[in-house]
């Protein structure tokens, strides 16, 4: 059990469980092997467990690894849930393409606790095959009836502006409409302002030619690992600059 407390500590802070590497004579094995080697180093019950377990039966396994977290994301899942209860909720989406290269579809959930609090909370994150529409709304049905989510307490929607998510006739918003006519879309407040931003920034020329110098500085410097520590040394100087002439605060013992 304290073995799956540490190794809890690791889901939480989002590190990866496995190692590129994790035989014996790797130098790193990866973040759940590491870990309970260390315990072990500190329980002599852990470390005679593991001395003694069956060379075929010592659960260290990738798989296993996987199981854990499974049980892990099970017990958030269930307790968002139990957090839910039978309110209404908003259901906030949009989706991208992960580094493999297939397309990924977040889903989070907004809703008013029993206290009266307004909630959000990452509710998982879906394969999808395509992006279309039908797609979308299949797998997020899929999702909620998983966990006994009444897609007719859905009060509201919130998407980005692509034709797919805010298309008035076959678009995401529109089909979930057409099963829960409550179900309100927003267009991502976040989103919006993100094009007005850019519409502005595109609009004022000393602003557009600032945004492309840093996206300039920003490739240069992160091309090279010498020239991102000089910026860094260049950094420390001028917040200890800023320190000692009281243009900062440190906030120290308060």
């Amino acid at each position: 059990m304290d073995d799956l407390m540490n190794q809890s500590s690791a889901y939480r802070q989002g590190i990866a469980f496995r190692g590129r590497d994790e035989s014996s004579t790797s130098v790193n094995r990866g973040n759940f092997l590491e870990i309970l080697d260390v315990v072990a180093s500190y329980d002599k019950k852990v470390a005679e467990v593991i001395a003694k377990a069956p060379k075929n039966a010592t659960y260290t396994s990738p798989q296993i690894q996987k199981e854990i977290l499974h049980v892990f994301s099970m017990k958030v899942m269930n307790a968002i849930r139990e957090e839910i209860g039978d309110a209404k909720f908003c259901i906030i989406v949009d989706e991208a393409r992960d580094e493999s290269v297939r397309e990924q579809m977040a889903v989070v959930l907004r809703f008013v606790d029993k206290d009266g609090f307004v909630r959000e909370r990452f509710f998982g994150v879906v394969h999808v095959s395509d992006t279309v529409a039908l797609t979308l709304k299949k797998e997020i049905y899929s999702l909620l009836s998983r966990y006994n989510l009444d897609i007719q307490n859905i009060r509201g929607q919130g998407y980005d502006g692509a034709s797919n998510m805010r298309g008035e006739s076959n678009g995401l918003q529109a089909l979930i409409s057409h099963d829960c006519p409550y179900a309100y879309y927003i267009h991502c407040f976040a989103h919006r302002l993100q094009l007005a931003l850019v519409a502005a920034s595109k609009a004022v020329i000393p602003v557009g030619k600032f945004f492309d110098r840093l996206a300039f500085i920003i490739n240069i410097v992160g091309a090279s690992c010498k020239r991102n520590e000089q910026l860094k040394l260049a950094q420390d100087a001028e917040f200890a600059y800023l320190i000692d002439i009281d243009e900062l605060e440190t906030r120290k013992g308060t």
